[in-house]
Order: structure tokens, then C-alpha cells, then sequence
């Protein structure tokens, strides 16, 4: 049992929960059953990361929810086998991740390697100007951008979200 299975049983049973602070809030039309109050109470600090939004404002929840509609859309609207279509959907909640944790710099300093421009090797700024700019050199940014995907994944996968069988 985890706190999503508990989550899900709660909501078969007509509770809404919600987070306030460190707490769960319930509300039921009518007493919830006991067993079901058991579960959500035993997981009840893992429901609170599952439901609390994180700094992107969105919650592991949130994020399993777009992983589970991208993973539809491939597999029903695109024909992918299940398997082909969580691998594109870890690779839009990847992307989605590192948008909404944006990483930045200082245009003097190489986010990587902390260096400055190089003869031939400039600094160069990668993002979006809404979120700033990491700036990179050229030379540094596959191993960095390497490591902010890792970090992506780590960070999905702490939520539970990965393709079935997959060693990430």
C-alpha cells in the first residue's frame, strides 16, 4: 500500500482530502469507514508531499497526472504501444520539470564550470527570457544539460513517475 493507493481508496469512498500546513483536511457526506480512515492515517505525512504543491507550484499529483495524459495520448491518439508512450511522456514531464525549475547564471561565469569566455569557446545563454538564462560554454553544456535531465528524473521518479521497467 502507498499514499496514492490510500488517496484513491479515500476518494472511492466519498472523502475529499485536502493539506493545510502539516495536516490532511477531510470532508465526507457521511462517517468514512474505518479501515479506509486507518490507511490515511498511517501514510499521512506521504499524502501530505503527494497533495502539497512543490516551489513550481505544482504537486507529485499534479505531475502524475500529466504524465498519465501524455502517456494516454500517445498510446490511444498515437498508436504507441504502453511502453513507448511513458517513455514520451517521462521525456515531456522531463522537459516540463526543467522549465519549471529554471536554472540560472551570471553572463560572466560559466554555470558548469565556473570559468569565463574562452578564446573560441564564448559564453553562450541558454533558457528563455522569461526565466533567465544559464550561461554556458559551448563545451560545457552537453555534460550540464546531462545532469539537469538526471536531476529531472531523480526528481520524477521520487514522485513515482518513471515507465514501468525502466532503469533511469
Amino acid at each position: 500500500m502507498s499514499a496514492a493507493r490510500a488517496i484513491m481508496e479515500a476518494r472511492a469512498a466519498g472523502i475529499q482530502i485536502g493539506v493545510e500546513g502539516d495536516d490532511l483536511v477531510l470532508e465526507a457526506s457521511s462517517p468514512p469507514p474505518p479501515a479506509v480512515l486507518d490507511l490515511l492515517s498511517r501514510f499521512k505525512s506521504a499524502i501530505v508531499l503527494w497533495l502539497r504543491p512543490g516551489t513550481d507550484g505544482w504537486s507529485a499529483e499534479d505531475w502524475r497526472a500529466v504524465f498519465d495524459e501524455r502517456a494516454g495520448i500517445a498510446e490511444f491518439d498515437g498508436g504507441l504501444p504502453r511502453p513507448e508512450a511513458e517513455a514520451q511522456a517521462v521525456a515531456c514531464c522531463v522537459t516540463e520539470w526543467m522549465n519549471r525549475h529554471p536554472a540560472t547564471s551570471s553572463p560572466e561565469r560559466c554555470l558548469a564550470c565556473k570559468g569565463g569566455d574562452r578564446p573560441g569557446d564564448p559564453l553562450l545563454p541558454h533558457g528563455t527570457e522569461t526565466h533567465g538564462h544559464a550561461w554556458l560554454h559551448s563545451r560545457c553544456w552537453p555534460n550540464w544539460h546531462g545532469s539537469r535531465k538526471a536531476e529531472a528524473i531523480a526528481a520524477l521518479m521520487a514522485m513515482g513517475i518513471k515507465e514501468r521497467g525502466a532503469h533511469l
